[in-house]
């Protein structure tokens, strides 16, 4: 992996040029630098400055600026149901290099209650992102030939106590009698439609955006401050950096599922950090959701894969590899977390 990290950096510079002169002419003083770290300090010090990149807006505004990052910036996720409750509809988009493409947009039934689903039986379609984590089929014929489910609750919704299940996206009745015009919570739709949008996507790859009354769109700044936020608390994380690892949690208003707040988690964080264990962390696959919210805040949902490993005195005590979650908020441009999974 060195080896390949060092080969971009050498080859990204120099194989666009056809003489030594075109060579000398493109290096730059920033890759004259990169370069000459290598040769003097080694392989290692070189990967330790290009990491520092990533900690940089600059170096994530780059990368989406060319990007339709509207709906969401995306190295994971390859399909998105996107809902306005208040018209009510749903669209199918598939994630691009580029952007977006829009394959399907119908209209759609939902449940009758407004705003946010709280309780469970309260008649309320949620506001949220929800994975789709499984596809239903020999249902009654109520819901039509398939289902998709959602998630919900999810980790944010556990955190502030909201209960309920069995949130799909459905069909409509198989004999054609629906006297109902609303849903007990779910989204259903046109049969024909659900059954060409079940031979496009699979649920492991989907994920639905629910909003009401207008989707509050992504910008390439705050994609940037996220990401690149992102790697700052994974590098704090990292380093053992206390202080800067806290200062990316909300203290006011995160929760975790289990009803810890912010001062016990601080305690327990600092416990687990005074054991000064050597870590390595490692993200990718990150996906970044703009999240519908009833805080009304500017908030995201942001997915990744980590790898952790801690050692202590050279042997390893913990490893782990799984997909996390990371509810935020932006204040000022600094990425605040409010729950986390």
């Amino acid at each position: 992996m060195r080896f390949f990290i060092c080969a971009l950096v050498f080859f990204g510079c120099l194989l666009r040029a056809e003489n030594l002169e075109s060579q000398q002419e493109y290096l730059s003083e920033e890759m004259f630098e990169l370069i000459n770290l290598y040769q003097n300090e080694g392989v290692l010090r070189l990967e330790e400055r290009l990491q520092d990149y990533l900690l940089t807006p600059a170096y994530w505004l780059r990368v989406v600026s060319k990007k339709d990052i509207r709906y969401g910036y995306y190295q994971h996720t390859k399909y998105l149901f996107v809902s306005d409750k208040a018209l009510p509809d749903l669209r199918l988009l598939k994630i691009t290099q580029e952007g977006f493409e829009m394959l399907g947009s119908s209209s759609a039934l939902v449940a009758k209650g407004k705003g946010h689903k709280k309780l469970e039986g309260d008649l309320t379609t949620p506001i949220g992102v929800y994975d789709l984590n499984a596809r239903l089929t020999r249902l009654p014929a109520y819901y039509g030939p398939l289902a998709f489910a959602t998630n919900y609750p999810n980790t944010y919704d556990r955190s502030l106590k909201k209960t309920g299940s069995g949130i799909w996206i459905h069909g409509l009745p198989l004999d054609g009698n629906r006297e109902e015009i609303n849903t007990r919570g779910c989204i259903a739709i046109d049969n024909t439609i659900l059954n060409e949008y079940d031979k496009i996507i699979h649920f492991k790859d989907t994920v639905v955006i629910i909003s009401e009354g207008g989707f509050q769109e992504m910008t390439h700044t705050q994609a940037a401050d996220l990401l690149s936020g992102l790697f700052s608390w994974k590098e704090a994380w990292r380093k053992g950096d206390l202080q800067t690892y806290l200062s990316f949690y909300d203290e006011n208003d995160f929760i975790r599922e289990n009803g810890m707040r912010y001062k016990a988690f601080a305690e327990y964080k600092k416990r687990i950090f005074a054991k000064n264990e050597s870590k390595q962390i490692k993200l990718s696959a990150i996906d970044v959701f703009p999240f519908p919210n009833e805080q009304n805040k500017t908030m995201f949902r942001l997915s990744f894969h980590q790898e952790y490993k801690a050692s202590l005195d050279g042997v390893q005590s913990f490893a782990s590899s799984h997909r996390k979650d990371l509810y935020v908020w932006l204040d000022g441009g600094k990425m605040k977390i409010l729950s986390e999974k």
